[in-house]
């Protein structure tokens, strides 16, 4: 996933600056419309690419592929999502501003991707966010005050619930529940056993089940504001600062804010240790044992080509490193008082967007490959979910659209079903038999759409499904880090035909990278590939022609 950080430059303007013949560039704009049908799309905003598809477009009109050329034009013209991430407040307020203004004077809608929780990703390729949660809030606030009564469609900290801080220093995957194969069994069956009393798994530090620690921590209506919290950062504080002195090093919150390091009011909410990586690392930057599907680099570094407010580009941001700090694993009194802060942090931007006049707000549900349906419910109640419009399915992933509605269809009901005082373990997940589940829809929610929550998918990338390696050809396949053969999906629309599926939007931009993959190697050549893939976030030319080519439907 990325940050989108463009200078609006014109089309015409880039090309002429790097002295392509006029006749030429005419042919290839004048065969690509200003913009895809505005009722097809039902008004969605289009930002302003930056400079290097624009150099793209130029190479392959130069090189006589002006086909390739106008594909490439028309995927850039297509609405996509603008990312928000790592800007002070001050920034963050004048960008939204500036992207809200300049949507409403043109009569269409943005799309809006926060990318700002503390601790984001891990660690990894997209390590970085805010400090703490008293930042975070201050950057949501600054958000709102940005939007004010414009309309905006806000995708809410992608992976931010299903990869939890207690996700991710989970060893060998059995131990976290994501590997399905290595379990054999989803999250959200062990988060249902945690309710009933089932005991923490191991308890060795690291090894130990992250929907468990969510079910304890929030158990008898603790809530994240409840003495669970308190206790378990009293705790992750005193066994860190105990392990830190035996090793010599210093103590434990000692780079946090002063209002973390004092313990007041926000203190108690804020992220420990914010933005570490793990214990145990693989060359290519990812937590020993994580989900192969969950892109671990799928977001990215903000564009070094930005604007500001006034549209001016602004300086060149240093690159993050593409591999993670290792910092001693955290403990799970660590994990559970950084997972209660990532809830309190999400519900807080819920309650802040959720209210403005023209805003709705879908939170983060993964994908159906990666959670069940009761384990990712139980993290979007946790969340605040019931104050959100809805939430958002296969941000940067490839899952088909037949699989991102169903999914979506079963969370939406669940939702609705726990609601109305239903037991959240008998709701139907992914895997059981489509009729079976069907039936039970019918049976037990009795709803109507518009009482039910909404979801939005990502089709930006999903025009071919997944991407499925042979197997055993790399030891660690990454197939969620760019695959190869994969295509543009639907066209983005809020008129999808279902009246809980709010609507298909590019939410991850097409074209960019989500980093160098190593697929278990020691790179820095991509194997699959044959090429060093480019920086997280930045474009990648070869896979944008593939997007193009195998776009479906076509452009």
């Amino acid at each position: 996933m990325r940050r989108r950080r463009t200078i609006p430059t014109k089309p015409m303007a880039v090309l002429a600056a790097i002295a392509l013949p006029l006749s030429s560039a005419a042919a290839v704009y004048a065969a690509v419309p200003r913009e895809p049908r505005a009722e097809a799309l039902n008004r969605l905003y289009t930002p302003p690419a930056g400079t290097a598809p624009y150099r793209q477009v130029t190479r392959l009109v130069r090189h006589g592929d002006r086909g390739a050329a106008a594909g490439v034009l028309a995927m850039l013209r297509t609405p996509h999502a603008v990312w928000y991430g790592d800007e002070t407040p001050e920034e963050v307020e004048q960008l939204v501003r500036a992207t809200t203004r300049r949507a409403a004077r043109r009569g269409r809608v943005p799309v809006l991707a926060l990318y700002n929780a503390p601790g984001r990703d891990c660690g990894n390729y997209s390590a970085g966010g805010a400090k703490g949660t008293a930042e975070y809030r201050a950057w949501i606030d600054a958000v709102a005050r940005g939007i004010g009564n414009r309309r905006a469609l806000i995708v809410l900290e992608p992976d931010s619930l299903a990869l939890l801080p207690s996700d991710c220093d989970r060893a060998g995957g059995a131990a976290g529940g994501h590997h399905e194969e290595a379990r054999g069994e989803f999250p959200g069956e062990r988060e249902g056993a945690a309710e009933v009393g089932e005991e923490l798994d191991g308890g060795v530090d690291g090894d130990v089940d992250g929907d468990v620690l969510d079910s304890e921590l929030f158990a008898g209506g603790a809530g994240v504001l409840g003495g669970a919290l308190a206790r378990a950062e009293a705790q992750a504080r005193a066994e860190a600062e105990a392990r830190l002195a035996a090793q010599a090093a210093p103590p434990v919150g000692a780079d946090l804010p002063a209002d973390v390091r004092a313990g007041g009011p926000e203190g108690a909410l804020a992220d420990v240790g914010t933005g570490t990586g793990t214990g145990t690392d693989t060359p290519g930057g990812r937590p020993t044992g994580q989900h192969a599907e969950q892109p671990a680099g799928q977001h990215a570094d903000p564009h070094t080509d930005r604007p500001a407010a006034d549209g001016t580009a602004k300086p060149a941001q240093p690159a993050r490193p593409t591999q993670p700090t290792v910092r001693p694993a955290p403990t799970s009194a660590e994990l559970r008082a950084r997972t209660a802060a990532r809830y309190s942090e999400i519900h807080y931007a819920v309650d802040t967007l959720e209210p403005l006049p023209g805003a709705k707000v879908y939170l983060d549900a993964g994908h159906a490959g990666w959670h069940s349906v009761t384990g990712i419910v139980g993290r979007l109640l946790h969340a605040g979910v019931d104050h959100a419009t809805g939430f958002a399915i296969n941000v940067s992933h490839y899952q088909t659209d037949e699989d991102n509605a169903w999914y979506g269809r079963l969370i939406s009901s669940c939702l609705a079903y726990v609601a109305d005082g239903g037991d959240i373990m008998d709701c139907p997940d992914q895997r059981w038999p489509r009729l079976r589940a069907e039936r039970w829809l019918e049976i037990h929610v009795l709803d109507e759409p518009e009482e039910m929550k909404h979801f939005v998918t990502d089709t930006s990338r999903n025009g071919r499904g997944p991407w499925t390696p042979r197997p055993g050809r790399h030891a660690d396949p990454q197939p969620w880090c760019n695959p190869p053969g994969r295509g543009l999906g639907m066209r983005p629309t809020t008129r999808t035909g279902d009246p809980l599926h709010d609507a298909a939007l590019w939410v991850k931009t097409p074209g960019e990278s989500d980093g160098q993959c190593l697929r278990g190697t020691a790179g820095p050549m991509d194997p699959e590939r044959g090429t060093v893939d480019p920086e997280a976030g930045q474009w990648f030319p070869e896979q944008a022609l593939e997007l193009v080519r195998f776009a479906r439907p076509s452009l």
